[in-house]
């Protein structure tokens, strides 16, 4: 099943955030091994890898597409291919690197792009550290990999770093979201954009340390380990 929240429109103009939370019987199975605690580094990674490409398949559902002429062993015929310019991902470091695997193997004509971004853990303010993005992303469809949406400060300086560079219009693909960062979000896009935010679900609230609520911890941590 999906859900889908649509753009509200408030005082007359429509909001350009939609959410968009996949629900299925694989999605829930996979995210509750996730969230355990005892589930090794090994078996996390490889449940992330399955997840993301059952997320990518909804969030690619209105990927732009243009008509291809084919020969089939029997006779010519019509399909389609990913039209130019091809999708952009762009995984968050460090954790969205282990969404990337996942998103390609079913998209792999797209192009990868990078945005290292670290959060302040006194602010709780996202701080980029790394960037190798085209500078020029006129009519590309973007999809940002980030395992958390938490306070929603990583996401928006993404989206801003995309939109600045005049991407068509994002899509956000995050296994969880926190209430309080996707209002972040909404509100700081203020219709700026065309934005859709995909997660496998919504938890309860943020705790006083910016972590989502009941969550699955720190997703860089759990896929490849402490790093002090």
């Amino acid at each position: 099943m999906l859900v889908i929240t649509r753009p509200r429109r408030d005082h007359g103009t429509f909001r350009s955030m939609e959410l968009q939370v996949i629900e299925h019987p694989l999605v829930a199975h996979k995210l509750t091994v996730l969230r355990d605690k005892n589930t090794p580094h090994t078996v996390f990674r490889q449940l992330v890898d399955e997840l993301i490409m059952l997320l990518a398949y909804e969030s690619t559902r209105d990927v732009k597409v243009e008509k291809k002429a084919i020969e089939t062993p029997i006779a010519p015929t019509t399909g389609v291919s990913l039209a130019k310019p091809t999708p952009l991902v762009v995984p968050i470091l460090r954790a969205g690197l282990g969404m990337l695997e996942g998103m390609t193997r079913l998209m792999p004509s797209a192009e990868v792009g990078f945005l290292g971004m670290k959060r302040d853990e006194t602010t709780l303010e996202a701080v980029t550290y790394a960037n190798r993005l085209p500078d020029d992303l006129t009519n590309r469809q973007c999809f940002v990999l980030d395992p958390m949406l938490a306070t929603g400060h990583t996401l928006n300086a993404s989206i801003d770093y995309l939109l600045e560079r005049n991407a068509k219009d994002v899509t956000a693909i995050c296994i969880l979201a926190a209430p309080e960062g996707l209002k972040t979000v909404e509100e700081h896009l203020d219709g700026r954009g065309d934005v859709k935010v995909i997660v496998a679900a919504v938890d309860d609230h943020l705790n006083e340390h910016g972590y989502i609520v009941p969550g699955l911890g720190d997703a860089g941590d759990r896929l490849y380990g402490v790093i002090d």
